[in-house]
């Protein structure tokens, strides 16, 4: 639960707070490393229609950079700077989850992402609302979930083997997803403060984290890999 109550006239964090700076920046690069990610994923895919999937999603992340490219330039920081430290994490978390199918692409897609939005929209509820506005806008669905979840549950339903290569693939990126974050907190003291200050203590991080597990589980029974 946010430190702040949900009828508080004052959010808990500033627009000034310094880890503000940190939250833009980390997913600044986490929206460039999507977007190319995604566009070489959309190489694997059989069909066209999948091909121009991807793509849309790919154009979509690179909206949300500019978004942030933006949000930063307006505090006076330079975005590549301001990302410096969040790309080697970043990095090592997408080499160490880079799909070897067109299905695991589709899987990260929608759960992957899906596992960092649950983590940075937790804490948007404490931000000032200026803030809170463009996380929330730059962690919008892509409008792409119809097409990975039909993708998918239909060829998981035509193979159990597929079904189960899947299912270990999605506790993986899971478990990689948190160790990432829980590794940039730890490297980051402004962002580690400002997530600490919006959940409310260490305790309320580790029921974060158990939220996002729940909702990582209800996202791969969406796509039958239960």
């Amino acid at each position: 639960m946010a430190a702040n109550s949900a009828d508080s006239l004052t959010p808990a964090i500033a627009a000034d707070h310094p880890g503000v700076g940190e939250l833009f920046a980390v997913l600044a690069y986490g929206e460039i490393s999507a977007f190319y990610r995604l566009a070489e994923d959309a190489q694997m895919a059989p069909t066209l229609p999948g091909k121009v999937a991807l793509a849309s999603m790919a154009a979509a992340e690179m909206n949300h950079f500019e978004t942030l490219h933006a949000a930063l330039t307006a505090r006076g920081q330079e975005i590549y700077a301001a990302m410096a430290p969040f790309v080697k994490p970043l990095d090592d978390y997408h080499a160490s989850t880079r799909p070897s199918t067109w299905l695991e692409s589709l899987v990260k897609a929608h759960v992957g992402d899906g596992i960092a939005a649950d983590f940075y929209l937790e804490i948007a509820d404490a931000l000032d609302p200026s803030v809170a506005a463009v996380v929330r806008e730059v962690l919008a669905e892509t409008g792409h979930s119809e097409f990975v979840v039909h993708e998918v549950s239909a060829a998981v339903a035509a193979s159990k083997r597929d079904k189960d290569r899947l299912m270990l693939w999605g506790r993986r990126l899971l478990g990689e997803a948190i160790t990432q974050a829980q590794f940039v907190m730890a490297q980051r003291e402004a962002l580690t403060e400002l997530v600490i200050t919006a959940t409310g203590d260490l305790n309320s991080i580790a029921a974060l984290f158990d939220r996002m597990q729940e909702r990582h589980a209800e996202r791969m029974a969406v796509l039958g890999l239960v």
